[in-house]
């Protein structure tokens, strides 16, 4: 009984392993992973936000309605690039379909795929998730760089970057929704 105790962390490591290794397993044990690794996103400091200068990008939303970012200027907008074959972005997902629900009349959500509508769709829908979809029709203003999945944006009013997120996170937190009430009243 004392050797099993003194070898529980290695038995651990070894299911993980063996968990990571068996075909089929992989992808769920990642999921829950980034899950358990999750925490809230870190606000930037004022003096270190980048601002955007150029509104031009042109979306296309999951229902085939065009979207110019340049509407959105003067508005809260979160920003989540993101795929449905990526275990970061799925472990994420839940918290940003909580947010979703209550900040989708106060705050933009561009959750945004470079895959295919019905790709895309398909996964929503599996999920249950509400939140849109959207999928470039042009490159993004710099400095919004989605090149590492999944990476988020929280842009102010003004156009500064307040949260510049990569990898999953939890963005469901007490903290975040703080940040956004004040960005909300800016």
């Amino acid at each position: 009984m004392k050797l099993f105790k003194n070898q529980w962390s290695n038995i651990i490591i070894a299911v993980i392993i063996l968990a990571m290794i068996i075909p089929g397993t992989r992808k769920p044990i990642q999921i829950f992973v980034n899950k358990l690794l999750a925490f809230s996103p870190s606000v930037t400091s004022e003096e270190e936000r980048e601002s955007l200068v150029d509104y031009k990008w042109v979306l296309e939303k999951n229902n085939k309605d065009r979207l110019e970012f340049v509407d959105l200027k003067n508005k809260v907008v979160l920003v989540n690039f993101w795929a449905t074959w990526c275990p970061p972005c799925i472990a994420e997902m839940p918290s940003f379909e909580l947010l979703y629900r209550d900040y989708k009349d106060k705050v933009e959500f561009l959750f945004v795929s470079s895959e295919d509508h019905e790709t895309v769709r398909g996964f929503l829908n599996r999920k249950n998730y509400s939140f849109p979809a959207y999928r470039p029709l042009s490159e993004a203003p710099d400095p919004l760089n989605g090149n590492t999945l999944p990476t988020t944006f929280l842009i102010n009013k003004d156009g500064a970057i307040v949260i510049k997120k990569i990898g999953a996170a939890d963005w469901n937190s007490e903290s975040l929704r703080k940040t956004i009430d004040k960005l909300l009243l800016e």
